[in-house]
């Protein structure tokens, strides 16, 4: 198991996982529902939406198996899988520099990736500002169709 915590450029409200050599392309995968649902996905990367386009903490943990946790406390979670043929996981801002972009070395393969968002609801009125936050957890796993999760949050 190892962690890994981020400030990410979230420029046009979003960031992305994705394996080093498939770059995939996300331009025709943030439909109106993938933006609702803070989820957009293409053949080896997985954007994920934010709720405001400044840095923001993220924090990618690598699992032997499925975490079994209380989903209570985050505003949304999201599930989907991740193709990993390099065995090296790119975390970037979309508009990061690629080559100088985050690494996180993986085994080979397929994982299936978590995502929890939290204090969605905690923006200034600005919108620069906010405690959002958010939670990736990878482990491998076979491929699976994207799982998305509303759940209250209980403070």
């Amino acid at each position: 198991m190892a962690t890994h915590r981020f400030e990410l450029f979230a420029d046009y409200f979003q960031f992305y996982l994705s394996d080093e050599q498939l770059q995939g392309d996300l331009s025709d995968a943030w439909t109106d529902e993938a933006v609702a649902q803070l989820l957009a996905l293409a053949p080896g990367v997985v954007g994920v939406g934010t709720v405001r386009n400044m840095h923001v903490p993220v924090e990618v943990e690598t699992v032997d198996q499925a975490p079994v946790d209380d989903l209570l406390g985050w505003d949304r979670v999201n599930e989907c899988t991740l193709e990993v043929p390099s065995g090296r996981i790119v975390v970037a801002g979309c508009t990061d520099y690629w080559p100088n972009a985050a690494r996180i070395p993986v085994t080979p393969g397929t994982y299936r990736a978590r995502i929890y968002y939290g204090d969605l609801d905690s923006l200034s009125e600005d919108g620069l500002d906010g405690r959002d936050h958010y939670r990736i957890v990878l482990w491998p796993a076979p491929a699976a169709l994207p799982l998305a999760v509303v759940t209250p949050r209980v403070t």
